[in-house]
């Protein structure tokens, strides 16, 4: 099995009003990116995976706030365009036929044209194309190309606009080149220390940001050989950030991490001891974890800690409780200044990514399967009683297993978590989540 696919990333740019999240919640439909049963992740729409025909892709809404005036219109959507530019593979530039072609939609069209991005410039609100016409033809005076009506009330002309996004995602999206290398995204909130461990890492004092607009394979990425072994550090970084308002920033930020996660095999989350665990960082692991990659939490600043013989468990059990729906991650306590256990990460990288990557045979499988049902009885109801007749490991990174049933109600949540724990009990897994999915097979198919 060759490196994994990357989803292409999909922006939608435009003034207040014209209709983003209406669009966002017709394309993301069902498939919307909170997860009902991870706990303690609460967030608003930023993204959402979107399935079009044979092609996936994320959706960003790079929205933030919707201010009154001209001037505060026209800086918040060049904001917005530049967050796309750093982070889109393809842009959508949605404008409104009612409200007609505007100066800013001009300013912000001549900096997506400079960008060389793929923008497709996506007219709203035409619910009757002959009577909009005219108004639809307007647009091309922005410079972009042709103009796409749509309705996304009505979820009128979607598909063809989707025909056209998808046309411009990289050939390669759909397969990766071959490559070995352990990639990884060393995320966290602002200021917990990510570029001074980079730069410890890279054992250089020079943070590598690239201030090439371009996609997000541009030379932002840095390689690294360590111990005979190459890794690709993943960045983050992205722009630096004038004095910004603190929800614009939080929001970049999250759509940075999406965007990092995304290419990552192995996620080291960066924490600030000092500060302790954080709803952010909650945020920022949710995303690790939704998107199955394998993590690793590093507590930086630990030399700045006062410690007795039981501060470390205390952390530990903190961490734990904020992060109860990924209790396989890996925690290493680090010092970037002094560079405490730094020489550890890698090891720890190079064991969760081995982990993300690891098939267990079928045989092997089927034997854990067995002896966990013989320990703990399937549950039943109304007299009818689960059977669990086979499973299979159908995918890595992260490792994904597939276990057939008489009937797929009477596999509760709990009794997957008893298999999970039972595999994990022989083959550890640490750092890496598991899925499960459960499928249904009739008597009579045995």
């Amino acid at each position: 099995m060759g490196a994994k696919r990357r989803r292409p990333i999909v922006a939608v740019v435009g003034r207040p009003n014209v209709g983003k999240s209406t669009l966002f919640n017709a394309l993301a439909g069902s498939n919307i990116s909170i997860v009902k049963d991870t706990p303690g992740i609460t967030r608003d729409r930023i993204y959402a995976d979107v399935s079009w025909l044979d092609k996936t892709f994320t959706l960003i809404d790079t929205g933030g706030i919707e201010p009154d005036s001209k001037d505060i219109i026209l800086s918040q959507m060049r904001e917005q365009a530049e967050i796309a530019i750093q982070t889109a593979d393809v842009i959508i530039f949605l404008v409104d036929v009612k409200q007609g072609l505007v100066d800013a939609d001009a300013k912000v069209a001549d900096m997506l044209r400079r960008s060389h991005k793929p923008v497709v410039l996506v007219v709203n609100k035409v619910d009757q194309f002959q009577k909009y016409q005219a108004d639809v033809y307007e647009f091309y005076n922005l410079g972009i190309g042709d103009p796409y009506p749509i309705s996304a009330v009505n979820r009128m002309g979607l598909g063809d606009m989707l025909e056209v996004v998808v046309s411009h995602f990289p050939e390669d999206s759909g397969q990766e080149e071959e490559d070995d290398r352990t990639r990884v995204a060393i995320v966290g909130k602002p200021n917990v220390g990510k570029s001074s461990i980079i730069n410890k890492l890279l054992g250089e004092n020079r943070l590598i940001v690239s201030d090439i607009a371009g996609t997000t394979r541009d030379a932002v990425d840095t390689e690294l050989v360590y111990n005979g072994r190459d890794y690709v550090l993943i960045d983050t970084a992205g722009l630096r950030r004038k004095n910004k308002i603190k929800e614009e920033l939080e929001r970049y930020m999250i759509i940075r991490t999406v965007s990092a996660v995304e290419r990552a095999d192995v996620v080291v989350l960066v924490i600030d001891a000092v500060e302790g665990v954080t709803e952010q960082d909650a945020k920022i692991a949710g995303i690790a974890h939704e998107r199955g990659k394998a993590v690793i939490i590093a507590v930086n600043k630990w030399d700045a800690i006062e410690k007795n013989d039981k501060t470390i468990y205390r952390f530990t059990d903190k961490i734990r409780n904020t992060l109860s729906y990924m209790p396989y991650a890996e925690i290493l306590f680090i010092s970037a200044k002094t560079g405490q256990r730094l020489n550890k990460l890698f090891e720890t990288i190079d064991m969760v990514s081995a982990n993300h990557a690891m098939r267990i045979s079928t045989g092997v499988l089927n034997e854990i399967l067995a002896e966990a049902v013989a320990l703990q009885q399937p549950p039943s109801d109304k007299g009818k009683r689960l059977r669990l007749y086979y499973i299979t490991q159908v995918a890595v990174k992260p490792p994904t297993f597939v276990i057939f049933v008489n009937d797929k109600d009477l596999m509760h949540f709990s009794y997957t978590r008893y298999i999970e724990n039972q595999i994990r009990e022989t083959f550890g897994f640490r750092g890496t989540p598991l899925k499960f999915f459960i499928r249904e097979r009739r008597e009579k198919d045995q």
